[in-house]
């Protein structure tokens, strides 16, 4: 069945009306239709079922009939505090890392990020979305506004818990750091932008409690390290279903 994320105060009104752009994505783009039935997701992973009472591109109406059962996600919670990248590189990092199933993306800017500005900070939201919907998660990935590097670790709450930043330069094989990860249920992986992280940088987060990491020998593009992090450390810690 086709889904969809709406807020759960949209779903305490009955019936539910769906407007503006996912209304338009359900009867132009899924080619939805009176009769049809669809699972609706809110933003606290909730599932239900729902039948279309009407539909057309401005507004489609729905019946929640029950609750749906999904359990697509993960016990392991992965924040990633991404180097911010140019052009689309970004975007392909957050598709690929929300189908993967991480908890959130932090952007920050690094010593040596080419980029310093964005205001893409609402097409990220919206690629996350749709990123989640196509992998069957029951969750949206948050996707905070960008940081300056120091500033992650200085906001109230940001990093709370164990990390590994990853330096191409050096650190620890990635096995290993795993094993003294083994027991904790969140986790920070910091991957830098095109360029990697500074030496400085890399000292200052492990002399905030970080391990330093390598990905091997070879150096990797700053979005291809990203996906190779969370894919290692998932099946590192039993996360990828088998």
């Amino acid at each position: 069945m086709h889904r969809v994320f709406l807020q759960e105060l949209s779903l305490l009104k009955h019936p539910v009306v769906i407007g503006h752009e996912k209304a338009h994505y359900l009867f132009s783009v899924l080619r939805c239709k009176p009769d049809d039935c669809i699972i609706v997701t809110d933003e606290k992973g909730r599932s239900y079922t729902a039948q279309i009472l009407s539909a057309s591109k401005r507004e489609v109406t729905i019946d929640i009939t029950g609750d749906y059962i999904m359990n697509t996600e993960s016990s392991l919670h992965i924040v990633l505090i991404q180097g911010l990248l140019k052009g689309e590189k970004m975007d392909f990092v957050i598709q690929k890392t929300t189908e993967l199933g991480v908890d959130a993306i932090i952007p920050v800017i690094t010593e040596r990020s080419q980029l310093r500005e964005t205001r893409k900070h609402p097409r990220w939201k919206k690629i996350a979305e749709e990123a989640s919907r196509q992998s069957g998660r029951t969750k949206i990935p948050e996707i905070f506004e960008h940081y300056s590097f120091k500033d992650i670790f200085i906001a109230p709450g940001l990093i709370s818990g164990k990390g590994i930043i990853f330096w191409e330069q050096g650190g620890e094989a990635l096995p290993a750091v795993a094993n003294k990860l083994s027991h904790t249920d969140k986790i920070f992986l910091l991957i830098g932008p095109e360029g990697g992280f500074s030496e400085g940088e890399v000292l200052f987060a492990s002399e905030r409690g970080l391990f330093t990491a390598t990905l091997g020998s070879r150096i990797l593009r700053a979005e291809t390290a990203s996906i190779a992090a969370v894919s290692i450390i998932q099946f590192a810690l039993g996360d990828m279903g088998f």
